[in-house]
């Protein structure tokens, strides 16, 4: 593999230099890591990194090459790779290609050989920022003013980007319940969850109206996980507005579990550095058992405005690292949703009795 100088610069002036990674080129997108320590291409896939460029705090990325069944979407997701060793060789014999060849083949843009625990550091301490990637410019100069160009993640709507834009079903036609799908950008996992416990699933484009979803008529509707600002989307919003009105049971993930909490009148804000990784403990207060959770997401539902709506909503899971809200339940209806990822790809499976929870209020 040719590898050639590459440079990272980040929005606070930092500067790195390592080799190139995959496609030669430039790219851009806020910095964000995860401390997985496997599972990099369905990490690399998961449409909620959208517009982020990925430091991979593991030391070695590549090493056993890339499958196509492993994939949680269509094509990569993340605007980049940041890593310490990009290993093209690689020694798991049904994997279909290297991930320098995957690389090439979609066109993104990556860098290694650079220092990830100082990376990582940089973020912690100063938070979340953008970033820029180059493999073809060494101006420094031109790199910032470049830099300068990339908007802020805040306030960013972009859900309706990696969203469907046609519906499409998934499961048994002939199953007895239904669920709807709202994809601001979801995982094949997740799908999968549904029907492997007998749902036949309907994915339906982000902003799609509620008139359109009530014509299918569900049985249960499902918010996705995906990326961007949740303020942003006015859109899910109202929907989930309407969508709650009916009763019917609701489940949300990451994402989702945000667009609930506005649908509620319950602000969201953006994190200091967010949460990515597979070993992330919360304690589910309904039955005071800790789990090991999967999570990728960098806004929260506000802790304050979840507590002073007690009348209307209860917090059902905790992050036992920050006491961030992980899982809430409107009171009065079957809607519930988690911060967190209970698909859990990659990721421990702690938490997928939710997904049997919300088969329980589809069969009540």
């Amino acid at each position: 593999m040719e590898q050639v100088p590459a440079v990272l610069m980040l929005e606070d002036g930092t500067v790195f230099h390592g080799k190139s990674a995959g496609k030669i080129g430039t790219t851009t997108g806020e910095i964000c890591f995860n401390t997985g320590m496997t599972g990099y291409q369905e990490i690399f896939t998961d449409p909620s990194y959208f517009g982020q460029i990925l430091v991979a705090t593991n030391a070695h990325i590549g090493n056993y090459g890339t499958k196509n069944s492993d994939a949680e979407s269509g094509d990569i997701k993340i605007a980049g790779l940041i890593c310490k060793n990009f290993t093209w060789q690689y020694s798991r014999q049904v994997a279909d290609e290297s991930i320098q060849e995957y690389f090439e083949n979609e066109n993104l843009v990556g860098i290694c050989d650079v220092d990830t625990r100082q990376i990582v550091r940089q973020i912690r301490s100063k938070g979340a920022m953008n970033a820029i990637i180059s493999s073809e410019i060494s101006d420094l100069d031109e790199l910032k003013n470049l830099l300068k160009a990339v908007p802020n993640m805040h306030g960013l709507e972009l859900a309706s980007k990696v969203s469907t834009k046609e519906e499409y079903d998934m499961g048994d036609p002939n199953s007895p319940k239904r669920v709807a799908v709202l994809d601001f950008g979801t995982k094949k996992s997740i799908l999968t969850n549904f029907t492997k416990r007998g749902a036949y699933v309907r994915v339906f484009p982000a902003k799609t109206s509620i008139d359109r979803l009530k014509e299918w008529n569900p049985d249960g509707y499902f918010f996705s996980n995906g990326p961007g600002d949740p303020a942003a989307m006015d859109y899910a919003v109202v929907t989930a507005k309407e969508i709650l009105k009916e009763d019917k049971p609701v489940f949300g993930i990451c994402l989702g579990h945000q667009i609930l909490a506005l649908s509620l009148d319950i602000p969201t804000y953006k994190m200091h550095h967010g949460h990515r990784g597979i070993n992330h403990p919360v304690k589910n207060l309904v039955t005071g058992k800790g789990e090991i959770t999967s999570q990728n997401h960098g806004f929260g539902v506000s802790p304050e405005a979840v507590r002073a709506n007690a009348d209307r909503v209860e917090i059902t899971h905790i992050n036992l690292n920050d006491d961030t809200i992980e899982g809430i339940k409107v009171k009065g209806k079957p809607a519930f949703s988690v911060q967190y990822h209970p698909e859990a790809a990659p990721g421990p499976h702690d938490s997928a009795y939710l997904f049997d929870s919300f088969m329980e209020l589809l069969n009540a």
